[in-house]
């Protein structure tokens, strides 16, 4: 006969973990006309004013249509930018209203504290991807030369940029500061980064310039693993990228380590 168990109200230490990954995911669900449907949108207007105005206009790139190429770059756009905001977003107000220092107290380590923000995070900028990915099939088929490289690629740049959103919300002390990280930086690098042109056009200084950006290595290794062609070669674009992931999620880690303006 099996009797009652010795330790009724043991501990799970997966438990707040999965705890906190659910809270974050439905969090972004629970709005989901503002964050997923919104950004849907706003793709489908770039998609329709490069797709089906100049999509079989222009070309920059021999053998595909500017459309074939300007794609790439906006699911990856949508990707980066929503990851960027979910875990931005809901640590900032998190920090803003205090309930932060709850969730510090609790038996949770600062690895499950950023991967719970930043998986959530991925899944909302993958879900976007996704949505731009299949609108865009009614403008412009897409080769799909690397199909697992291009996935990779997505998801690495999820998880950059969830991280550097975690950062972000941890450095800036209002929304206002917060947007300005959004505005002046993550939207000129992203506009500067290849998305609308390959750099192989610009002017030789200015193309050695845009080699300083990275984001330009998330945005040429996706497309050149859609196309099968780009400007940098794909392990380079995948090398530079996860070493700035890397980074970025060490960084992230001490911050939350230490409780950097975290705790009052």
């Amino acid at each position: 006969m099996i009797g009652p168990d010795p330790q009724p109200n043991r501990f799970i230490s997966w438990l707040p973990f999965a705890t906190l990954l659910q809270k974050e995911i439905l969090r972004f669900l629970r709005v989901s006309f503002q964050t997923l449907l919104a950004p849907i949108v706003t793709a489908s207007l770039y998609l329709f004013v490069f797709g089906a105005t100049l999509g079989d206009r222009i070309s920059v790139l021999e053998g595909f249509s500017y459309a074939q190429f300007v794609i790439p770059g906006l699911i990856l756009m949508g990707v980066i930018n929503n990851s960027f905001a979910n875990t931005s977003s809901s640590l900032l107000i998190s920090r803003y209203l205090g309930n932060i220092v709850d969730l510090l107290v609790t038996p949770i380590t600062p690895p499950q504290f950023i991967v719970a923000y930043t998986l959530a995070a991925m899944l909302r900028g993958l879900l976007v991807g996704g949505a731009v990915l299949l609108i865009s099939t009614f403008f412009s088929p897409l080769p799909w030369v690397h199909p697992w490289s291009a996935c990779a690629m997505a998801a690495l740049a999820s998880f950059l940029f969830a991280q550097f959103g975690l950062i972000t919300a941890i450095y800036a002390n209002t929304f206002d500061s917060l947007a300005m990280f959004n505005n002046f930086l993550i939207l000129p690098l992203i506009y500067l980064g290849g998305v609308f042109y390959p750099i192989s056009i610009l002017p030789p200084l200015w193309e050695r310039l845009s080699r300083f950006n990275p984001l330009l290595y998330l945005i040429d290794g996706f497309r050149h693993a859609i196309l099968g062609v780009g400007d940098i070669p794909l392990a380079v674009s995948f090398a530079i990228s996860g070493g700035m992931a890397a980074i970025l999620f060490l960084w992230a880690a001490l911050l939350i380590g230490r409780g950097y303006k975290l705790r009052l």
